[in-house]
C-alpha cells in the first residue's frame, strides 16, 4: 500500500469512501480490518477526534503504529469478536475491503452494530459480487477482453486468487446475502454505491480502465436506527 503499486484505493475507492463517510470532524471512528492504517490516517487528516484501527494481522498493526499520531491507535483483534469494545462507543465505523476476507461477515456486522451509537453509521466497501463470482476476463483469439465471466454465483465459498505475486483468499457472497445480513443485524441501508472512474482519474491511473466496463467494488452505507 505504501509503495503505491496498487492504484485501486487511491485511484478509485478513496474518494467515494470518504464521500460516504461525510464530515468526520470530532467523531470517534472504528476501522474494522484496518490493515496498516492508511484509511485511519486519512480520517485523522479530516479532523476525526479518535480513530481506532483493529486488525488480526499483527505485522499490519505494527506497521500502522510506525505512523501513529495522537488521534489514531491500533489493536490486534479479531473483528468478528470485539468483546473488549463497549456498546455504543463509536459514531462511525468503516470496513474497507475487509468483510469479503472474513469467514463470518455477519459476526463482524453484529459486533459493529453493537459498538455503534444509535444513529451511527457503518460504511462497507466490498468486492462486488459480480466480480467475486469468478471475475476473470473472457478473451478472444487476439487476447482482447470481451467480457467478465460470472459463474458459480450462488456457490458461496472461499475463492483463491493471486495479485502482485501474493496468494489471496476471500469469500464470495451474493448481493442478497450481504444486504440481508446487514438488515438482520439491525442496520438500515441508506445508500449503495458502485464506484467507477472518471476520464480525469484515468489520466493518472490508466490501469483502471476496466472500471469503466464492469463494477469491481460495491459500497454499502448503513445506519443504526436512532431508537
Amino acid at each position: 500500500m505504501r509503495s503505491g503499486l496498487n492504484s485501486v484505493r487511491k485511484g478509485l475507492l478513496d474518494e467515494p469512501m470518504l464521500e460516504a463517510c461525510g464530515d468526520v470532524s470530532g467523531l470517534h471512528i472504528l476501522d474494522s480490518g484496518c490493515g496498516e492504517g492508511r484509511f485511519c490516517r486519512l480520517l485523522v487528516a479530516r479532523d476525526a477526534e479518535k480513530v481506532l484501527g483493529v486488525d488480526l494481522c499483527e505485522p499490519m498493526i505494527l506497521a500502522a503504529r510506525e505512523l501513529q499520531g495522537e488521534s489514531d491507535s491500533y489493536e490486534v483483534a479479531d473483528v468478528q469478536r470485539l468483546d473488549h469494545l463497549k456498546n455504543g462507543t463509536f459514531d462511525l465505523a468503516v470496513s474497507y475491503l475487509n468483510q469479503c476476507d472474513l469467514p463470518d461477515f455477519s459476526a463482524n456486522t453484529r459486533e459493529v452494530f453493537r459498538t455503534l451509537k444509535h444513529g451511527g453509521r457503518f460504511i462497507v466497501a466490498n468486492l462486488h459480487p459480480m466480480r467475486s463470482a469468478d471475475g476473470r476476463w473472457q478473451r478472444n483469439a487476439k487476447g482482447e477482453k470481451e467480457h467478465v465471466i460470472v459463474d458459480e454465483y450462488f456457490n458461496e465459498t472461499e475463492r483463491h486468487w493471486k495479485m502482485m505475486d501474493v496468494d489471496f483468499t476471500n469469500f464470495h457472497r451474493s448481493l442478497a446475502t450481504y444486504t440481508n445480513g446487514f438488515i438482520s443485524a439491525g442496520f438500515r441501508i441508506t445508500a449503495i454505491r458502485e464506484p467507477t472512474v472518471t476520464e480525469d482519474q484515468l489520466s493518472n491511473y490508466a490501469d483502471l480502465e476496466d472500471e469503466l466496463r464492469v463494477p469491481n467494488f460495491i459500497i454499502f452505507e448503513l445506519m443504526k436506527p436512532t431508537v
